[in-house]
């Protein structure tokens, strides 16, 4: 059967590029900022990973399976809400104000988080429901499997580490927008210390309390790690056992990395400035997957040993 990428992704991963570009271009010519980062920075950043999500995500959806009527409409719900959300945010960034937490009265903002309290939570039962269509049936290769299945999975768990940002409702703020516009704020990204304080540059990430959007980018960006991963074994020509393995394993890592991240995040603090507990955290992680790494290639590639025949008596 002849693979055909599920087009309503694909299209959304291409408006999505030249989203980016738009935004960069934007980003070299308005000089505004909003808490002191560059206006056109967050719709980049959406834009960005975005296309790298509903292009993984064609990808995954053109893999023969049963089931493909409801992963197709499931996969075509999910294009039309990044697409309808990524320009949500687009418009809010030309009109110079916040697209998240806003809780400013004006009409059109209303409807812009009216619509962000819909289309998010569609767009997460709509990966749950994916994940949990391709978790119960057989399709592709072992190694490829699993990369989905945990990809998926992963993909999910970024989705939920972005509610943690919503529901920090105890963290309300009055700032104004790039336009001079007084905006009440409630939830953001920083735990510890306000949003817009000193951060670390492209990410804009704080390196000075904890930040929410880490793990956030961890979960989501995990999903493009092991199916490339998986490709690229592929493309070495490792045994099938070993490449299963070895995906496996990475994917155990990067669920690990999302739970140091999220606890550190959550402790208010730093990325740049990790605690004890954090390093330990991290060096026992670092270690788990080393021996993974190397058990899953000692014991995927090692060859039978033939089985001997009873020699027949005369």
């Amino acid at each position: 059967m002849t693979k055909t990428w599920h087009r309503p992704t694909l299209w959304v991963a291409v408006v999505m590029g030249v989203a980016a570009v738009a935004c960069l271009v934007a980003l070299l010519v308005d000089g505004r900022q909003l808490q002191g980062a560059p206006l056109w920075m967050k719709p980049l950043k959406f834009a960005v990973a975005l296309a790298l999500y509903s292009a993984t995500l064609s990808w995954m959806l053109s893999l023969p399976h049963r089931g493909k009527r409801w992963t197709t409409l499931l996969g075509t719900t999910s294009a039309l809400i990044l697409f309808v959300d990524v320009g949500l945010v687009g418009l809010q960034a030309v009109r110079g104000t916040f697209s998240h937490y806003n809780q400013s009265d004006d009409p059109f903002n209303q409807v812009v988080q009216q619509a962000f309290a819909t289309t998010i939570p569609v767009m997460f039962l709509a990966n749950v429901a994916l994940a949990l269509v391709l978790s119960f049936q057989r399709f592709a290769s072992p190694d490829v499997r699993l990369a989905v299945r945990s990809g998926l999975g992963l993909a999910v768990l970024g989705m939920a580490g972005g509610y943690l940002m919503s529901f920090q409702v105890d963290k309300q703020v009055t700032t104004t927008d790039a336009s001079g516009r007084a905006v009440d704020l409630v939830g953001g990204h920083s735990v510890g210390v306000p949003d817009g304080g000193p951060s670390m540059p492209v990410t804009g990430w704080s390196t000075t309390g904890g930040d929410l959007r880490i793990p956030h980018f961890v979960g989501m960006h995990a999903l493009q790690v092991v199916v490339l991963l998986a490709a690229g074994l592929a493309v070495l020509g490792l045994a099938e056992r070993a490449r299963t393995r070895l995906v496996g394993v990475v994917a155990l890592g990067c669920a690990g990395l999302f739970a140091v991240v999220t606890q550190q995040a959550l402790r208010g603090e730093p990325l740049v400035h990790p605690g004890g507990l954090t390093l330990v955290l991290l060096a026992v992680l670092a270690a788990l997957v080393a021996a993974g790494v190397v058990w899953a290639l000692r014991t995927g590639t090692a060859v039978p040993r033939p089985t001997r025949r009873p020699v027949p008596q005369r």
